[in-house]
């Protein structure tokens, strides 16, 4: 047996072993032109022909031989003894150097007057003007660009000659479904694979997946052989881990040898590396970040020794939110929010979980903290790296605060106009502090204060002297969710799942356990917190929790039954001193909308009669 994480070794010893023990010898493929942006040359282009092949007419006019133009004038007309008609493009009649707009041709009985001399080569495309036969189009290495396919065409390219690096991936795992299946219980949409060929392709790779293998070392060994036959890397999905069923460290020892088992890299520390018949074998993690992780920090820059194209991030220097802690021996690479607060660059971790591929939907960017540090304190300045173009990053609409399904469709409605939304779930309270320190353009909040107002308190309190507004999303609905339409005075004794401190769902519940003399003790679960309202809805629907509290679309998407408790004024603070960002204004604009009225009446559990309504904080 293989020893599990054979050799933990730091990440840049990765990448120069792979450099070391593989030659990255890339084979040369032809492709329909059509199909080959993106790709690289493996040698220089020639033209196959002259662009021109023969002199062409650049202007409508006449075809002359410019000797016979000399001394023509205003004062001295020449009438011409011989010339053609030609249009622009027209081939010029070989005994012909020059040609004569027809602006300035004056035609009387079959022959043609000027009035102004021509100079040899006049208005005429020469052959070869463009590119000469055998004239080198591109350069070794070139990567073909969208627009350069026209070009190639014209020179008569219609096969380039490219790199081919051919990549097979591997999924092994009895519990695979499809794209597009729903899972039963225990079984898992096969992403992975789907992720990395679309990643690697990117590059300038061919790849190929390879149909599911079942969690049995023989069936894995026939898979990995196969491809190893018909490609220059495998990548195997799955199984590099220490589990019962994770077999492919075993496989590529059997087959060849395992060269690492372990990369200091969270998350992916469990990647493979191994060799088989002299070329490079990876496994991936099975978690869906995990193998983001390996593809993007490992298998993309070991493309660029066969002379593909990876190309690095931007990097921006931003002010981080939130400290980010870990112990040292493991570079830590977190995903982020990154956008532009004002004059500086504000960047926010996401969450950790190796599985929560949302992450990676909601990410602009993310951040490598070094194996030698123990993380990043708030307020520090690090180097985010980008996972879009900088000019989308710096359009992006940074909101933090209270969690609430509508927000996802405000951003919606501002995508066509490119704003991209990014909302991180902090809680109402999380979101006051982030306005606090200015690193958010706005902060959804709904916290209720003992004198039974909303949101003015808090921000008078914790932003005494800063000019803030407040604009209404809506009022709306919160309540018990169940299974068994349980309401607030059945709690006691009932396993329950809770928002998080800070935020307003759970001041609103402490405000009305308080209400009714119900000690928060007397309700198992009272503790468990989940950050948004779906994941109360989802976890009741479960089974895991008898009850909750969300708003009453959470409750409707999943098809629960649902108990009003309190209706709550659902507000956007925001800075004053930033009304005059074009990002903030078209949010306020997409509020007042008739559309997003439209969609809060089809969502159901919101009072639209103040949305849109601005007030200021005091």
């Amino acid at each position: 047996m293989v020893k599990r994480y054979l050799s933990v070794i730091p990440l840049d010893d990765a990448l120069a072993l792979l450099a070391r023990e593989f030659p990255c010898i890339p084979s040369t493929m032809q492709v329909p032109l059509e199909e080959a942006a993106g790709r690289i040359t493996t040698g220089p282009i020639f033209a196959r022909y002259s662009v021109p092949e023969i002199h062409l007419a650049a202007m409508d006019g006449i075809a002359v031989r410019s000797s016979e133009t000399r001394g023509a004038s205003e004062q001295h007309p020449i009438t011409l003894p011989q010339a053609a008609w030609v249009n622009t493009g027209n081939v010029v009649p070989p005994e012909y150097d020059a040609v004569i707009m027809i602006e300035d041709v004056w035609e009387a009985d079959g022959s043609y007057m000027i009035r102004k001399s021509a100079a040899p080569w006049q208005h005429v495309r020469p052959a070869g003007e463009d590119l000469a036969e055998s004239e080198m189009v591109m350069q070794s290495a070139h990567r073909i660009r969208a627009h350069e396919i026209g070009a190639l065409a014209t020179y008569g390219i219609t096969h380039p000659d490219v790199i081919a690096v051919r990549v097979g991936l591997v999924p092994t795992g009895s519990e695979l479904v499809p794209a597009g299946t729903r899972p039963g219980p225990g079984q898992v949409v096969e992403s992975n694979t789907v992720m990395a060929k679309a990643m690697l392709e990117e590059a300038g790779a061919t790849c190929t997946r390879y149909p599911f293998v079942e969690d049995k070392p023989e069936k894995i060994r026939n898979a990995i052989a196969s491809a190893c036959r018909e490609n220059d890397i495998i990548i195997v999905s799955a199984g590099s881990s220490a589990g019962t069923k994770d077999y492919t460290a075993d496989v590529i020892a059997e087959l060849g040898e395992v060269l690492v088992h372990g990369v200091a890299i969270r998350p992916g520390k469990p990647v493979i590396i191994g060799r088989i018949d002299k070329k490079p074998v990876i496994g991936l993690p099975g978690y869906p970040l995990s193998a983001l992780t390996v593809i993007r920090e490992i298998v993309l820059p070991f493309l660029r020794n066969y002379g593909l194209s990876a190309p690095e991030p931007d990097r921006i220097r931003a002010q981080i939110t939130t400290s980010v802690a870990k112990e040292i021996g493991s570079d830590e690479f977190v995903l982020c929010t990154i956008g532009r607060v004002g004059s500086r660059w504000v960047v926010s971790p996401q969450s950790k979980g190796a599985g929560v591929q949302m992450s990676g939907v909601r990410a602009n960017a993310y951040i490598r903290v070094p194996r030698a540090s123990e993380g990043f304190d708030a307020g520090g300045e690090v180097d985010a790296r980008l996972m879009v173009p900088a000019s989308e990053a710096a359009n992006a609409l940074l909101i933090t605060g209270s969690h609430d399904p509508v927000i996802d469709y405000l951003a919606d409605l501002l995508r066509p106009q490119g704003i991209c939304l990014l909302s991180t779930h902090a809680g109402s309270m999380g979101g006051i502090l982030a306005l606090k320190k200015d690193e958010c353009h706005a902060a959804p909040t709904h916290l209720l204060a003992e004198n039974g107002s909303y949101n003015t308190a808090y921000l008078e309190k914790y932003l005494p002297g800063t000019d803030v507004n407040l604009i209404c999303i809506a009022e709306r609905q919160q309540g018990i969710v169940s299974r068994d339409g349980l309401t607030f005075s059945d709690l006691a004794g009932r396993t329950f799942i809770n928002r998080q401190r800070g935020s307003g769902t759970r001041m609103l519940l402490d405000y009305e356990l308080k209400r009714a003399g119900i000690d928060p003790a007397s309700i198992p679960g009272y503790e468990r917190e989940v950050t948004t309202h779906i994941a109360v809805a989802l976890a009741v629907k479960s089974g895991e929790a008898d009850a909750g509290m969300c708003v009453y679309n959470a409750a409707k998407a999943l098809g629960l039954p649902f108990v009003p408790v309190a209706q709550e004024r659902y507000e956007l603070a925001f800075r004053r001193e930033h009304a005059d960002d074009p990002r903030l204004a078209a949010l306020i604009k997409a509020i007042r909308s008739p559309a997003f009225r439209d969609i809060l009446a089809r969502l159901g559990g919101y009072e639209t009669a103040e949305t849109g309504r601005q007030r200021p904080a005091r």
